[in-house]
């Protein structure tokens, strides 16, 4: 019998013990490569400081206080 079960007598998928609601526990394992592939994790180091940076004067620009009645220079009123 295949583990698909395709060839069930009855035509449907077997079903498992675990009941619908459990959560199957899922392992996962590193490789270790030595030695470290430094170029790599430089660069990306670098790209998540520069995403922070990024974020950063993003959020300091859009919180800044507007005043709406405030003139700009050189308008006349």
């Amino acid at each position: 019998m295949s583990k698909t079960y395709k060839d069930a007598p009855d035509g449907k998928a077997r079903r498992t013990r675990r009941g619908a609601g459990q959560q199957r526990n899922i392992s996962v394992r590193a490789v270790r490569r030595d030695p470290v592939d430094l170029r790599k994790l430089s660069r990306a180091l670098i790209q998540l400081a520069l995403a922070e940076a990024e974020a950063e004067t993003d959020t300091s620009t859009n919180t800044e206080p507007r005043d709406i009645n405030a003139q700009t220079e050189g308008e006349d009123v």
